[in-house]
Order: C-alpha cells, then structure tokens, then sequence
C-alpha cells in the first residue's frame, strides 16, 4: 500500500508539473523548467553523499574502533541481499542516523555518537535495518524525481509571478491573466511541496516495516524511536539552511524541538509509527 501511495504522489505531481507549464508557458516552458531542475537534481543526486556527509563533518568509520557496529551492519547486509556500505560516525550528542549514496553499491550509513550510546544492540539493530532499507528500496533516487518535479513547478512559478507582474497592466483581459498568474505563483508551489513531503512520509512508513522485518522483531524499531524522539526534543540538532534540505534524511527530524504534526512534516508522527510496528508485530506474531 505504500508503494502504491507513493506512485499516486508521483503522478499528483507530474499532472501538477503539466497543468502549470501549459498555464504558463505551453509544452516548451514545462520542459525547459522540468530540464533546469533535473540539470540541478542530478547534480545532487549523484555526489548527495559526499555533500552531506562534510556538511554534517562526518567521518568514516574503522571496524576496529566501532566492532559492534560493523557487526549489526554486517548481519543485516547479509540477509537483506545487499552490499556492504560505507559507514560513517557523526560526532553529536544528538540521537539519529541517516543513509545516503545513489544506489545499494555506492551507499554510506552514517550515526551519530549519540545514537551508539543511547540504544541497545537490539534497537540499533532496527535502526539500522530501516535505514538499509532506504537504500534498498533507492528512495534517494524517489526524492530527487520528487525533488526534481516539485523544483519544476517552482520554476514555473516563479516564472508566472514575474509575467503577472510585467505584464498585467491593460485589459481587463489581461488582468484577469494577471490574477490567473498569481493563483498559479502561489498556490502550485505550496501544493508540489506538500505532495513532496507525503511522499517522503510513506517511505518512512515503508523503511520502518522493512528495517522491522529486516532486524527481526518491530519492537526493537518501536522501542528505539520513543527514545530517538524523547531525547532529540531536548537535544536537537542546530537549525540551519542547510538542514532545512536534508532533515528528511534522518530517521527522526533532528533539528526542531518537536514534531510538526501537520502537512508540511517530513515525518510521519512517531505515535503513528509505533503503532503501525505494534499491529506488525501481532501480525507476524
């Protein structure tokens, strides 16, 4: 059902990237703005890990140094199918971890201090699990053709914002065209963001079911995130520009004191998915 939701986002979003490129500057405009945001997208998309990984002063990490770690990961790899990633240690009081990496064999996972000194082998093990399963399911390549897509129609909107402005004086014809602009420059970039952000939302709830199979009980996840979420509501992350970008990366939103409960969320509530991971667990017994 995730998967489903998600594809139904996707084609929300390529109808929205459509319906405003004809409004505003025909077939040619849509594929000009769509070429300009995966120019831009791509980028991204291919060298995400390095960027991230120095932004956050991440370092890779030694099997020596981080035994158990490597371990979890390693057993996990093992039964998901999957090659071994990167790993990489973020020095951070703060509890949480991400993935990234354009596909299964060029993937980092990286946790902070925090989280190794938080949770047990069990629930670290769920973690890690969800996280793998992000790079399992390529939902780094699901972001940016969101991302992508979502980009376009900004770009439209930008676009239509300036030709109301330049060319809305006249007739009352071009008044209305005017307003017509306008609607589209403001209301299109709030409605791909919002469909973006659901999108990211239910790989959330798909990475959670698999990282919970994947480590072998839900609870272990379950248990992890009531403590991800108690301690980065007093422990956030510092909230800057940059982390506006990636705080769908994390497995919990590390930079704001709590959780949005709301269409713009990058997550989906943590009582949501507790309790998506406790009727998992009666189902599979």
């Amino acid at each position: 059902m995730n998967y489903f939701k998600t594809f139904m986002l996707m084609v929300a979003l390529t109808v929205l990237l459509m319906i405003v490129g004809g409004a505003i500057g025909g077939q040619q405009g849509m594929i000009i703005a769509l070429l300009f945001a995966g120019i831009m997208n791509f980028v991204t998309y291919w060298f995400s890990d390095k960027i991230v990984l120095k932004a956050y002063h991440a370092s890779e990490a030694s099997q020596s140094a981080y035994p158990q770690l490597y371990s979890i990961i390693s057993n996990l790899t093992q039964k998901a199918n999957l090659p071994m990633p990167k790993i990489y240690v973020m020095q951070s009081n703060t509890p949480n971890a991400f993935a990234t990496g354009r596909n299964p064999k060029h993937a980092a996972v990286c946790v902070t201090t925090g989280i190794l000194n938080l949770l047990d082998t069990n629930e670290l093990s769920g973690v890690l699990g969800h996280e793998l399963t992000h790079v399992k399911n390529r939902d780094i390549l699901t972001g940016t053709i969101a991302a992508t897509i979502a980009g376009a129609i900004s770009y439209l909107a930008w676009m239509a914002q300036w030709s109301a402005i330049f060319g809305g004086m006249g007739s009352n014809r071009r008044n209305n065209n005017m307003f017509g602009l306008l609607f589209v420059a403001i209301l299109t970039p709030i409605i791909a963001t919002i469909i973006q952000l659901a999108i990211s939302r239910q790989r959330e709830y798909a990475a959670d079911k698999g990282g919970a199979l994947m480590s072998g009980n839900p609870m272990y996840l379950a248990n992890a995130l009531k403590k991800l979420e108690a301690v980065n509501k007093l422990s956030p992350l510092p909230n800057t520009h940059f982390s506006q970008t990636t705080a769908h990366m994390f497995i919990v939103n590390p930079f704001k004191g709590e959780t949005f409960k709301s269409l713009f969320s990058t997550h989906p509530p943590i009582e949501k998915r507790i309790e998506r991971l406790e009727n998992l667990k009666i189902e599979i017994g």
